[in-house]
């Protein structure tokens, strides 16, 4: 049995091709079960997020699976084959394995070490495993690729340091103070990177959300938002001094922040330090506010440098989990290969007993004057000629399951003794060490 991938990600095709090929989680049950009436496909899960859409599926025939799957990726959403092929990829056996572990332990993703993908994932199994389109294979795999992202995480720093300029500002921010609990966040501007910043301020522990707009009907939708106040544009200095925090990010072709302004705020707050980022373009801050006692001024350039930073200390971590990614694949393909070869050694032998009984059966039927311990000393004698030959195909066997020959000799051998497999529903005996 192989594990196949065919899927589209952030890497291969623009928003536009992946929105149209997305699973809604509230209906899939009925794609996962058309996945499952494809010829060939044995197990099925369908992973579908905003950066990826991948399927993750068991089958005999990997060009035909695979093939078949990448149909049913168009057909299932009435779109022209010719439309999504370009962007689509497909992996199979170790390759497919170390995609499916690599995304999830977040390597793969738009921002290495985010760690939403992980979750996403896991939602998915979740779905496959209600509706019964996961089996014994998948099972496994994605267990294992879940246990080899938690190990990425515990084992490097891929995911400790900002890699986004409104998680950067947060970081920031820490350095300057002991704690954010007791401290107010002011937006100048309703623009998006100052309402996510502040919604990154607010969920590691600000206190609180000050919002002006020269716009006020946005700056109070804003502020509602945030459970904040808003502030006429008009009566920003009146106010000033109540900030912590400013995040700046608004049209204005000239400075409405500068030295002059904040000299009697800094009075009014008592010398108590301001953490000010100007996100805007053009810049809305006055560099010369740097120059002031407890004044911390950081504009975009000052952000993209912290996070440059941050990314390629993410790129070190990563040829560390690279590495963790690459030793558990050998463990898992152990465990893929015993799945194989055991029950190939369990039908040879059961196949040669049946043989030899029946010609010992045999044997003593013809034979006359045979000795009260014939029977005895024959299946003695059988057994440990069946042993013998199937010492040596064993542990060829077993040796090769570890190696890329596997299928060739399992192939041959079945159709060499007309092998019939039993069943696979159980691997309690083949249990993969985690």
């Amino acid at each position: 049995m192989n594990i196949i991938v065919v899927g589209l990600s952030h890497k291969t095709a623009s928003v536009d091709i992946r929105e149209k090929v997305a699973f809604s989680p509230n209906s899939i049950e009925q794609p996962l079960k058309a996945l499952l009436a494809l010829e060939g496909i044995v197990e099925g899960v369908i992973v579908s997020t905003c950066n990826r859409v991948e399927i993750y599926a068991t089958t005999r025939d990997i060009a035909g699976g695979i093939g078949r799957i990448r149909r049913f990726l168009a057909d299932w959403h009435h779109l022209p084959f010719d439309l999504i092929e370009p962007h689509l990829y497909s992996y199979h056996g170790e390759a497919a394995i170390r995609h499916v572990f690599r995304v999830a332990s977040s390597l793969d993703s738009m921002v290495v070490g985010e760690p939403q993908i992980l979750g996403q994932i896991k939602t998915s199994y979740g779905y496959a495993a209600e509706y019964g389109t996961s089996g014994i294979i998948l099972n496994r795999f994605l267990h294992k690729a879940f246990s080899v992202a938690k190990r990425v995480r515990t084992e490097t720093r891929i995911a400790s340091s900002a890699v986004s300029v409104s998680f950067a500002a947060v970081e920031l921010a820490r350095k300057i103070f002991d704690s954010l609990s007791d401290k107010t966040v002011l937006l100048i501007g309703a623009g998006e990177m100052c309402e996510l910043a502040a919604r990154h301020f607010l969920t590691n522990g600000a206190k609180g959300v000050l919002v002006t707009n020269r716009t006020f009907e946005k700056a109070q939708r804003l502020a509602d938002e945030f459970a904040g106040q808003a502030i006429p544009f008009e009566e920003l200095f009146d106010h000033l001094h109540k900030a912590d925090i400013i995040l700046t990010s608004t049209g204005a072709p000239h400075f409405i922040v500068t030295p002059k302004d904040l000299k009697a705020v800094i009075q009014r707050r008592r010398m108590k330090p301001m953490f000010m980022i100007d996100i805007a373009v053009p810049r809305d801050i006055d560099p010369a506010v740097n120059d002031l006692d407890a004044v911390y001024l950081y504009d975009m350039d000052d952000l993209q440098q912290v996070v440059a930073v941050n990314l390629e200390g993410r790129k070190q971590e990563a040829e560390k989990a690279e590495a963790i990614v690459a030793e558990e694949i050998i463990q898992f393909n152990k465990w893929i290969a015993t799945l194989e070869v055991t029950p190939t050694i369990v039908a040879l032998r059961t196949h040669l007993d049946e043989l030899r009984q029946a010609e010992v059966a045999r044997t003593l039927a013809g034979w006359k004057e045979a000795p009260p311990d014939a029977e005895k000393r024959l299946e003695l004698l059988t057994t440990a000629l069946i042993n013998k030959i199937l010492h040596q195909p064993t542990m060829a066997l077993k040796k090769t399951g570890q190696g890329n020959r596997t299928d060739l000799y399992l192939d041959a051998l079945r159709a060499l003794f007309d092998l019939e497999l039993g069943s696979t529903d159980r691997d309690d005996s083949l249990e993969l060490e985690e």
